[in-house]
């Protein structure tokens, strides 16, 4: 029985990986030029955004890192994923109108571009491309890493499969990324994941009700067995304690709005009125989908603790663990497809978003044509730039996938949050205010987690650095000159 289980979910993650490749080919026929490949011709529909945006939120940092997170450490985890909810609400009130219409009147195809254009300053455009290279090659890191776990996992409980080593799973499914990625843009992006989305969001309620089942006495026999073991874990904080998650709250519901894969999405719509449809339904989205999260890692904490299932070598197998042995055959093969699909999607848009500011920004900056084909040399350094994260992957192959993802997110939050999402809406923000608060966020953040430095009473790394980094950007902008803001954007920050 547990082979048939096996070679059904082997089945539903070879089906997907060839329809990636298939999806890649369409895409590239509707790639023309370097709008289309990164700003998929801005002709979404609210839709293709709002699923588009929640599928690139979640991916393997909360797929696979979620629920690892949870069975590691209980309900303090919960501050991390629901706050990303309210996220998308605070996201939708400073950026849903601004930022698309900043992007057409300036033709941004990027975050740095639009940087460039809000404060008319090169530097501006610089630091925010380095910002966003450094925080892809970690979050990208974490998606390749959360790919090669699924992938090993699946390969080890299949018989008629030779077992891989972790290597092996990450350049397997690192091949087929790069393939998807270089052909189709962020139009094989976008459009894998309505598919993966709408997926995704029936299985978690299936997966949800399905882990409660899986639990003697469903919700208050996990609760009970977790009391019984450390009433910490089921409390409101959980073991991280009440300053730590709401460092994490600060972190992950403010820093939504400089998540650059997300954010971009918004300046790829038809018009901005969509924006009213697009942003609650992605916000819905999100919250449902937490719920395979939620379910997955209470119910393997409790099924270990009742000596029912052994316990998993690393945190990060528990998504996997329990998909195979507990949910249905079907439904545990269509979830870790969907998982495929949301990591490889989520992936590309990073790649994007990192390729563009390789090739299209920094050229930009220092005043240069280094790349006169840039839908070629995009395609290009989308294979050097995955290589590189590749790389970073198997570095930090001891690291969670939730808090290496955490390690990205923050990077992004410290450096975007105030450049963009607060400086799109405050007119005083100068562009030294910008330029000071990304380069000393992005020297604390590294500082910091390189130097594996601990901070007092749980609190987050990033809280720390967008902390300093909002400081910096308020206090320098206050005491500072007025800028000098042309007519068409001060009319747009008036809207």
């Amino acid at each position: 029985m547990e082979g048939y289980r096996n070679s059904i979910t082997v089945l539903f993650v070879i089906i997907y990986m060839v329809l990636c490749i298939i999806i890649g080919l369409w895409a590239m026929k509707r790639t023309k030029n370097t709008e289309d490949f990164f700003m998929a011709g801005r002709k979404l529909g609210f839709f293709i955004t709002a699923m588009a945006m929640f599928s690139s939120l979640m991916s393997g940092f909360g797929f696979v890192g979620g629920p690892g997170l949870i069975y590691r450490m209980g309900s303090s985890a919960f501050w991390m994923f629901m706050s990303v909810t309210m996220g998308f609400l605070i996201m939708g009130v400073l950026l849903g109108k601004r930022i698309r219409l900043f992007g057409e009147f300036t033709k941004s195809v990027s975050l740095p571009d639009l940087a460039a254009a809000r404060y008319k300053n090169e530097t501006t455009r610089l630091l925010m491309s380095i910002a966003i290279i450094l925080g892809v090659i970690g979050y990208l890191g974490t998606q390749i890493m959360a790919m090669a776990i699924v992938l090993q996992s699946v390969i080890y409980n299949a018989d008629w499969i030779p077992n891989i080593s972790s290597t092996a799973s990450i350049l397997i499914s690192s091949s087929v990324l790069v393939f998807y990625c270089v052909t189709g843009g962020i139009i094989a992006s976008v459009y894998t994941d309505v598919v993966q989305g709408t997926i995704m969001l029936i299985s978690a309620i299936l997966i949800f009700f399905t882990a409660l089942a899986t639990v003697d006495g469903g919700l208050s026999g996990i609760a009970t067995t977790m009391f019984l073991d450390d009433s910490e874990s089921i409390g409101s904080f959980g073991t991280l304690g009440m300053i730590g998650c709401l460092s994490w709250y600060f972190v992950f519901a403010v820093g939504v709005s400089g998540q650059p894969h997300l954010i971009t999405k918004l300046m790829m719509t038809r018009n901005v009125s969509q924006n009213k449809q697009t942003v609650p339904l992605s916000m819905i989205s999100y919250g449902i989908s937490t719920l395979l999260i939620i379910g997955i890692g209470l119910a393997m904490r409790a099924l270990v603790l009742q000596g029912i299932h052994p316990s998993p070598a690393k945190a990060d197998d528990v998504a996997a663990l329990f998909l195979q042995s507990y949910a249905h055959p079907v439904l545990a093969g269509v979830v870790i497809a969907g998982l495929f699909a949301a990591v490889m999607s989520t992936a590309d848009a990073f790649l994007n978003i990192g390729v563009a500011a390789i090739v299209h920004d920094i050229p930009k900056a220092i005043g240069r044509t280094l790349f006169k084909d840039e839908l070629y040399w995009s395609r290009i350094m989308t294979i050097i730039l995955a290589a590189v994260a590749i790389i970073f992957a198997l570095y930090s192959s001891k690291e969670m996938v939730a808090l290496l993802g955490a390690f990205g997110f923050s990077t992004f939050a410290a450096a975007i949050v105030p450049t963009i999402a607060i400086g799109l809406n405050w007119k005083r923000a100068t562009a030294t205010a910008a330029n000071v608060a990304m380069a000393v966020s992005l020297t604390l953040i590294f500082f910091l987690q390189l130097g594996n430095i601990n901070i007092p009473y749980g609190i987050d790394k990033g809280a720390i650095a967008m902390l300093v980094s909002l400081a910096l950007f308020f206090s320098i902008s206050f005491f500072s000159k007025p800028p000098k803001i042309d007519p068409y954007i001060d009319e747009i920050m008036d809207l």
